[in-house]
């Protein structure tokens, strides 16, 4: 534990230069093709009929994303302005999210990608550690989560940001970034919000707004080169495969048997 959460740190960790992405960049969507996306990437890279994928998105409107295992009556006695949001159910487990002002990445990798040589785990720390240099270059110093027993526990609040998990960064003692990870037998899905501005005091979090002004559309090709240790090319679009796929996942995400599902 102690060697990942050396990890973190204001250098971003080398990655194998094998360690080639495509990455992506999406224009805001709802929370029902956000995650049909996610999980289109996660069925054909497993597939082996789509690359290893970084994808970085945003939401609109503004929408709570639960954990696959909250249960939908806490969401619904969610006083205003929260309660009233647009909800969506993930596949990966954890708290719930209020997705608003904040940058959403994407990463999915079939089990043979050199980024996860080390075990899955590691995958978190390659990750926050890129982003946590890029705040540390705008004067923003982050820390790792605490380790201490229960540190990484799924249970907790309802908001993801009031549970600080040992992979989280954390800006002041409040969790400004975390991530989740969604496993099958061929790939594996981790996906993680970073708080740019902080617009619903329901959700206790870190905001980067809170000490620097940052555009991070800038710095995304950065970002990239720091997660997959080579550089980076331009971002692609969806192919029409994964666009067609999406497309048909997105009634499952909206409908509200899947929501309700618990």
């Amino acid at each position: 534990m102690t060697q990942e959460r050396d990890a973190i740190s204001i250098e971003a960790t080398q990655a194998d230069p094998l360690a080639a992405l495509r990455w992506v960049l999406d224009p805001p969507l709802d929370g029902p093709m956000n995650m049909a996306r996610d999980e289109a990437l996660l069925t054909l890279v497993g597939q082996d009929l789509s690359p290893a994928t970084l994808r970085f998105y945003r939401w609109s409107p503004a929408t709570i994303s639960l954990g696959y295992f909250q249960s939908i009556a806490d969401f619904e006695s969610l006083p205003p302005p929260a309660g009233r949001l647009p909800v969506v159910r993930r596949t990966t487990g954890g708290g719930a999210i209020l997705h608003d002002r904040e940058l959403t990445y994407a990463l999915v990798l079939p089990w043979a990608h050199p980024l996860l040589k080390r075990g899955p785990n590691t995958l978190y720390n390659q990750v926050h550690a890129a982003f946590a240099s890029l705040l540390a270059s705008h004067g923003l110093a982050v820390t790792p989560g605490p380790t201490a027993p229960g540190g990484c526990s799924h249970r907790g609040p309802f908001f993801c940001f009031e549970r600080h998990s040992c992979y989280d960064l954390l800006l002041e003692g409040q969790k400004l970034m975390g991530s989740a990870q969604r496993r099958t037998r061929w790939a594996i899905l981790q996906h993680g919000s970073l708080i740019l501005e902080r617009t619903h005091s329901q959700q206790a979090s870190a905001a980067v707004a809170d000490g620097t002004e940052l555009d991070i559309d800038a710095h995304l090709p950065a970002l990239t080169r720091a997660i997959a240790g080579v550089a980076s090319n331009e971002p692609e679009d969806f192919t029409q495969a994964e666009q067609a796929l999406a497309n048909e996942l997105r009634a499952k995400y909206a409908d509200p048997a899947w929501t309700r599902k618990r």
